[in-house]
């Protein structure tokens, strides 16, 4: 495995960059469990976990952090195959059951957010792989890489398909109080079959709009990303109302449709699973992504209108915009506990 070439900047140089993490600090480790039976775990020590998004990105955001590598979610779809490649990791099977743990992620997020290159920029979490993947119940980073944006009052955003995150309900609720903390959770479609086979290894639709409703029952809002609208498969008028209307009934403070896209890595593998359980579509498929990993303006206009239409009819509002940073100054010490002798000053 090429562990080598992962660099700290994406868009920079393998050649002159300094390797996030070396082959003598990657340990793998297998659990003989069911839920992780048959999934490998290469656990590094990262040199680096906030990352700059590369400027050619589509993505509305700059920093990102990303606690592991590969999902176990399983999503035919996922763009996110492709960077498997660069550690000579499978992007199919592969991809869903190597999975990279970045266990220092915590603490080496705390040192960077205290360092005074860092100004507080959003970061945004779970934009790459899900980092409340299955995996996240063993390894639990997510508490600690929460509770040092909190306690720098750093803004943070995270994206989900996992249940798991109502585990660190109270550190978010705690976050919210301090900085703007943004959750979206990702529901395509509530179509159970479809489920079933394109995103296999996911909470059901069901559950995750469970965690919609759950968070904002506990004053914390919550969007929707709607995401994939998959073509021909979960595009149809009335799929789109029944989903919307379920997002709706969650509480969900926005919704916002995003079409299938096939970049390379993703695509072939989801165009393989298409000839497997829809093969009348492929040239659909072949002709609707002729020109490359979008699917054509006209077609993602369309989505985007019949969901804010229907969004509109159901009532669902715009997401409320967040609290400034404000970082609480420490409690004065109690009396009793002031140090009966001197005490020596450091500036460290």
């Amino acid at each position: 495995m090429r562990w080598e070439n992962l660099t700290a900047d994406p868009a920079g140089d393998p050649a002159r960059d300094a390797a996030l993490f070396g082959a003598d600090a990657v340990t793998t480790r297998t659990f003989d469990t069911p839920e992780f039976r048959g999934i490998t775990f290469h656990e590094i020590r990262a040199r680096s976990i906030v990352n700059r998004v590369p400027g050619a990105s589509r993505m509305p955001f700059e920093w990102t952090v990303n606690p592991y590598r590969g999902c176990t979610h399983a999503c035919v779809y996922c763009f996110a195959r492709k960077t498997h490649s660069y550690l000579d990791l499978d992007t199919g099977l592969g991809f869903d059951s190597q999975i990279v743990v970045k266990v220092n992620a915590p603490d080496l997020l705390r040192r960077q957010l205290a360092s005074r290159r860092w100004h507080g920029e959003h970061i945004a979490m779970g934009t790459n792989v899900d980092c409340y993947q299955r995996a996240e119940g063993r390894y639990r980073l997510m508490p600690g890489i929460i509770a040092a944006l909190r306690d720098h009052a750093n803004p943070f955003s995270i994206l989900t398909k996992g249940t798991l995150i109502l585990r660190d309900l109270d550190l978010l609720r705690q976050a919210s109080e301090v900085t703007d903390v943004g959750i979206s959770v990702s529901v395509g479609f509530t179509d159970t079959e479809l489920w079933r086979t394109v995103e296999p290894g996911t909470p059901a639709p069901e559950r995750r709009l469970d965690v919609v409703r759950t968070l904002t029952e506990h004053g914390i809002g919550c969007g929707v990303l709607m995401a994939p609208v998959i073509p021909f498969l979960g595009d149809h008028p009335a799929q789109l109302r029944a989903t919307v209307r379920a997002i709706a009934a969650a509480g969900a403070t926005s919704v916002t449709p995003l079409v299938l896209h096939l970049r390379p890595g993703a695509r072939e593998w989801f165009m393989a699973w298409l000839e497997r359980h829809h093969p009348y579509l492929v040239r659909r498929y072949e002709r609707l992504y002729a020109e490359g990993a979008y699917a054509p303006k006209w077609y993602q206009r369309r989505i985007t209108r019949q969901v804010h239409e229907l969004a509109q009819e159901y009532g669902i509002g715009p997401t409320r915009a967040g609290m400034p940073r404000r970082i609480a100054a420490p409690e004065p010490a109690a009396p009793e506990a002031v140090a009966s002798e001197p005490t020596q000053l450091t500036l460290l």
